[in-house]
């Protein structure tokens, strides 16, 4: 059963405005998720599934909080089974590992703290050691468009119950693309984080130095207002680290590969004709294209599966492994004992550590102000390919994920058009860890801007006040999807006030008196946002057309003339931003 007039697959947005109308209730909302999930059930998404029994306490504590104040507010979502959920056994995919923790991972804690509900732990390659999402006693995870082909790993059933939308996003967990790989399998937003930016406090380690915590969502914007939720530095976290996300801007360049992609398979030349199309889109975004030698990316990923990093596996797993024998999941054991090899010294990881720094420099000067486009992954598989091939093809996978951590990159998976039908293509940007706004900023232009002028589907719109950049209301430009373009001003023709508001807030206004020239910013707003975002505009400021001072036009809030009239001029500051410093 399926709740009426609920999409098949779920937003942030749609789920606050339905609440707001009072179309639908938490109630109602997860009970159908329950169902959902049961109908469900041959994909194998869940470990610990959906049941009332399990959402109940924290819908009866949703009506403590009031929803304005919780951005996430009866929102559910889904975290995979190496991530801690307070009362619930976390097993990492193996029964014989499991334990009940007694608090939620960090993550968790500040998502729940925000109004999110959880509904249960999901599938995994089984101690996220694997991209294929084959790799677990639970079942194979089915992808969500054609259960015959792979999901993706290890955060396989995290992303299926989102593409399924049996929930609104999950949580996944990266180390080798595992927050890519299934996003981009199935046609969702795999965003991972710089390294520490998100706490991995409460998560069964893989490699805990390169460790990340992700979300898998249908929508960006979902996947940016996870992140503001969840970001933030945990100071009894070792690994966490206090990384700010700007808001989201443009790159000066695109960086692309100069040796044309590698793809595999029994869908390869679907995938190549999908990826050459992939870059005919990206001239059309009009922003300077550099072909770069990105030989070192594959030697860097090399070292964590062919060097000593999967030592690092071992040393966290290695005393369960070797007191359960024969209790993993064969290909998993044997992954994780080639961690012990005689071979991988401390000399050898320092050789490794020495020869990636290096690698991690030349990355970090290649990417400055600039965002690299690869593939997700060069093709896909059956899961019989798997069953039949289960190194090689898991191999295949990570063949343009796995530097990422290594180099301290962060990325993001987003769709480009489909390789044939349900046969999802994915495209990662990457950038450095302190540059996510680009990835956003860039993957945010990309999706709403489509291939061809004539059908581009979003407006520029300027803005003077509360919501530029690092003041109250930017929060508005983000959820309804707008990307910030550059800073402008408006042709020599209008005035500011300050409103008697609270908070007071600023009026632009068109006049024939003398006039000024005052600074707003730019920000590419989807059209299908923009009429919802321009009901929540307050009077007496409305939207016009606003000349700037290149001659051109914008969308733009204005105000009424009258109430002008007895407002403070101040014209003479320049703009907003320069009045309230």
């Amino acid at each position: 059963m399926k709740t009426q007039n609920l999409s098949q697959t779920l937003s942030i947005n749609e789920l606050r405005d339905k609440y707001k109308t009072n179309e639908l209730t938490p109630e109602a909302l997860f009970q159908d998720i329950v169902a959902r999930a049961e109908e469900d059930k041959d994909f194998n998404i869940w470990i610990t599934p959906p049941t009332m029994e399990l959402i109940q306490p924290y819908l009866d504590r949703l009506k403590t909080f009031n929803p304005e104040e919780k951005p996430l507010w009866g929102i559910p979502f889904a975290l995979k089974d190496n991530i801690d959920l307070a009362g619930t056994e976390t097993t990492a995919g193996c029964a014989e590992f499991a334990y009940t923790p007694t608090v939620h991972a960090t993550v968790v804690e500040r998502l729940i703290e925000a109004g999110a509900i959880p509904v249960g732990k999901t599938n995994l390659d089984q101690f996220a050691t694997g991209l294929v999402g084959t790799r677990s006693p639970y079942g194979e995870v089915k992808n969500a468009l054609n259960p015959e082909l792979i999901s993706g790993g290890s955060s396989s059933g995290s992303a299926v119950s989102v593409a399924r939308g049996i929930t609104v996003f999950s949580l996944g967990t990266d180390t080798a693309g595992s927050g890519r790989v299934p996003a981009g399998l199935n046609r969702l937003i795999g965003y991972k984080p710089s390294l520490g930016a998100w706490p991995i406090k409460g998560v069964v380690p893989a490699c805990a130095s390169l460790d990340c915590v992700t979300v898998f969502a249908n929508y960006l914007s979902d996947a940016q207002l996870v992140d503001s939720v969840a970001r933030g530095l945990d100071e009894s976290d070792p690994w966490s680290k206090a990384i700010k996300h700007h808001p989201n801007a443009l790159p000066q360049k695109v960086c692309l590969l100069r040796e044309p992609p590698v793809f595999f398979g029994p869908f390869s030349a679907e995938y190549k004709q999908a990826w050459e199309a992939t870059v005919e889109r990206i001239k059309m975004l009009n922003i300077p294209i550099e072909y770069i030698n990105g030989d070192y990316l594959s030697e860097a990923a090399a070292v964590l599966y062919d060097g000593p990093w999967v030592a690092e596996r071992w040393a966290d797993l290695g005393p369960f492994i070797t007191e359960n024998e024969h209790t993993a999941f064969p290909v998993t054991e044997k992954v994780l004992r080639s961690g012990a090899k005689p071979e991988y010294t401390a000399a050898s990881v320092f050789k490794a550590m020495h020869k990636l720094q290096a690698f991690k420099q030349k990355a970090h000067n290649q990417l400055k102000n600039c965002v690299l486009i690869m593939p997700t992954s060069g093709g896909t598989w059956t899961r019989d390919d798997v069953r039949e091939n289960p190194i090689q093809t898991n191999s295949d996978m990570g063949l343009y994920t796995n530097h990422c951590n290594l180099l301290d990159l962060c990325a993001v998976n987003i769709p480009a058009e489909d390789a044939a039908e349900n046969l999802p293509f994915g495209i990662t940007l990457f950038s450095g860890n302190k540059d996510e706004h680009l990835i956003t900023g860039l993957a945010d232009l990309f999706l709403h801007r489509r291939s061809s002028p004539e059908k581009k589907n979003t407006t520029l719109v300027a803005v003077c006040g509360l919501h530029m950049r690092g003041f109250p209301l930017e929060k508005q430009m983000i959820e309804h999807e707008a990307v910030f373009i550059r800073e402008a001003k408006t042709a020599p023709k209008y005035k500011m006030v300050k409103l008697d508001s609270q908070p007071p807030k600023p009026g632009l206004t068109r006049t024939s008196e003398p006039a000024a020239s005052i600074e707003l910013e730019l920000w590419e707003m989807p059209l299908s946002q923009f009429g919802y975002f321009t009901s929540l505009i307050p009077s007496p400021l409305g939207v016009g057309t606003i000349e700037l001072d290149d001659g051109t036009v914008a969308q733009g809030f204005v105000c009424e003339g009258a109430a002008s009239e007895s407002a403070e001029d101040i014209s003479s500051t320049g703009g907003w931003r320069y009045y309230v410093k």
